[in-house]
This record gives C-alpha cells, sequence and structure tokens, in this order.
C-alpha cells in the first residue's frame, strides 16, 4: 500500500531537518511508543502499541536511515514485527522552500504488512494507515513549533 502526501511547516527548512533527524523528536511523533532505543544516529528501535480498532498490535520496530542528502532529502527503511503481524516500509522526505520562509515537504511510505492484520486487506487497512499518518504529522508539525520555540534552527 503506498501513501504520500505533501505538508507546509512554518518553520525554516533547518529546522524540521533537525526534528526529522533527531530519533527523540521521532519517538514523540509514533503513536504507541513504549520504549524507544537510539543505536546509532543513523539505527534506532522501538517498541510500539499500534492502534487497531479495539485493540493494540504490539511491535518492536527497527529503522534505519538508508539514504540523506543533508536539508534536502531522506529515505528510511522500517520493519517490524509482532504476534500476528510483519511490516515493512520505505519512506522518503523532501524538504524544498515555501513562501513566508516556510518549508514544504512532501513525503511517501510503501507499507507492507503480512500475517492475519495484513489479510484484512487494503479496503480495511487504509482508512487506519491515513488516520496514522495524520496523527504522525501533526505530532510532527508540534514538535517542530516546539523546536522553533526553543530556538533550534
Amino acid at each position: 500500500m503506498n501513501v504520500e502526501g505533501e505538508r507546509i511547516f512554518s518553520a525554516p527548512r533547518a529546522t524540521v531537518w533537525h526534528v526529522l533527524n533527531d530519533p527523540a523528536s521521532m519517538a514523540k511523533t509514533m503513536p504507541g511508543v513504549e520504549s524507544f532505543d537510539v543505536q546509532d544516529d543513523k539505527r534506532w528501535t522501538a517498541n510500539v502499541k499500534i492502534p487497531l480498532g479495539l485493540g493494540g498490535l504490539k511491535m518492536k520496530i527497527a529503522m534505519e536511515k538508508t539514504e540523506e542528502r543533508e536539508l534536502e532529502f531522506a529515505r528510511m527503511a522500517i520493519k517490524g514485527s509482532g504476534v500476528g503481524a510483519m511490516m515493512n516500509m520505505v519512506t522518503t522526505f523532501t524538504l524544498g522552500d515555501a513562501p513566508n520562509g516556510e518549508t514544504a515537504m512532501k513525503w511517501a511510505a510503501d507499507v507492507k504488512i503480512a500475517g492475519p492484520v495484513g489479510s484484512m486487506g487494503q479496503r480495511v487497512l487504509q482508512p487506519i494507515v491515513n488516520q496514522q499518518v495524520q496523527g504522525v504529522l501533526a505530532a510532527l508539525d508540534a514538535q517542530v513549533q516546539e523546536a522553533l520555540s526553543a530556538g533550534s534552527s
């Protein structure tokens, strides 16, 4: 399943880049994070409980930054495993300048889910994924504004 979109942030590109590349800030954007562990500046893991309908799906998620062009582009490979599901995702974002000193971000994710959860099908999973993405983007915006008010740019 492919999802993509654009978002404008009321912040300079350096501030948005800083937040997107700070594992602690990114942990605050992920739904259901129970623990977060940074191996180095390119790899980190998280234990999450992803809200799915009536219950939640516990997963261990490993993230690795596989490509980056500073202040412009990054690609991450994300692998998750839990009881009843395995997830593989490749996500990218591209930053550009927008009017009035704002930053435009184009993002895309190719999400593959296997196991019983994956067998629910795209028709069932798409709205759940879209809802989670909107939550992550709103939390990302909050982290960018927090970094901006803290003066890190």
